[in-house]
């Protein structure tokens, strides 16, 4: 269970680069692109990587109405920050600075790998008590039996085995929900000193304005955009921008 559960995690965080560019149909820019806004975007990556003493992280644009950004990637050295164009067309240059700076504060803590850890060590404790709780239902059913071997067992044993994955499944997606909204206010943080405080708190201000617009069809993505919602609170992957805020001038 340990080697599968990790595995896996660890396989997710290997492409996860390479799947966000796919999925989001990322395009790359280089600095050099003749348009204003990008060659901003990719000198103002650069300047704060520079001063956070990061590798350059490859810097894209992705076409969505949505005013967000994410990073991922399975290293600080290949890592990857990405914007909507929704938000270069909404946001001023300082608020836009707030965002990058937590997407960046993001690699700088080493977020994608630290979720990556907790989400593998959560899907080997799912598939360890899955398979207890199933072998113990077939043991009791087989004991029950004393004519012989009871093929009803090995089936009751299976599906016992799935519905148990389902629902410690349930219960561990809150805690790897939790986790990231820890990070969150630590990425807000982070942002702050790499961006200024005040960009950030203008930056998280502006996307109360537009959370409805957020896109939600690439959940494996939500951990590590800026902004997120859910239907559940707990189950959400980022805090209520309130709270991001109120954090944020209260630490100022």
């Amino acid at each position: 269970c340990l080697v599968w559960g990790m595995g896996g995690a660890f396989i997710s965080l290997a492409i996860s680069r390479w799947v966000a560019k796919i999925s989001m149909g990322v395009k790359l820019v280089d600095g050099a692109s003749g348009n204003p806004d990008l060659d901003w975007l990719h000198s103002t990556v650069e300047r704060m990587a520079r001063e956070t003493g990061l590798p350059m992280p490859e810097v894209g644009y992705y076409d969505s109405p949505e005013v967000n950004a994410f990073a991922t990637g399975p290293s600080k050295s290949r890592s990857l920050v990405a914007v909507s164009t929704g938000l270069l067309r909404t946001m001023n240059r300082s608020e836009a600075e707030g965002v990058i700076g937590h997407e960046l504060a993001h690699v700088a803590n080493g977020d994608m790998v630290t979720m990556t850890l907790v989400q593998g060590v959560l899907n080997a404790f799912v598939m360890f008590f899955a398979r207890i709780v199933g072998w113990a239902v077939g043991q009791a059913l087989r004991k029950e039996d004393d004519d012989g071997p009871n093929p009803m067992a090995s089936i009751a044993q299976f599906a016992v085995t799935i519905a148990a994955e389902i629902a410690f499944g349930i219960l561990a997606s809150f805690v790897t929900a939790w986790f990231s909204r820890y990070r969150e206010f630590h990425a807000d943080e982070g942002g702050a000193r790499i961006a200024g405080r005040q960009n950030m708190i203008a930056a998280l201000k502006k996307l109360k304005n537009y959370t409805e617009s957020m896109d939600t069809q690439h959940g494996e993505l939500a951990a590590m955009k800026i902004s997120g919602k859910s239907w559940m609170s707990l189950l959400s992957t980022h805090p209520p921008l309130e709270d991001r805020i109120a954090a944020l001038e209260k630490a100022g």
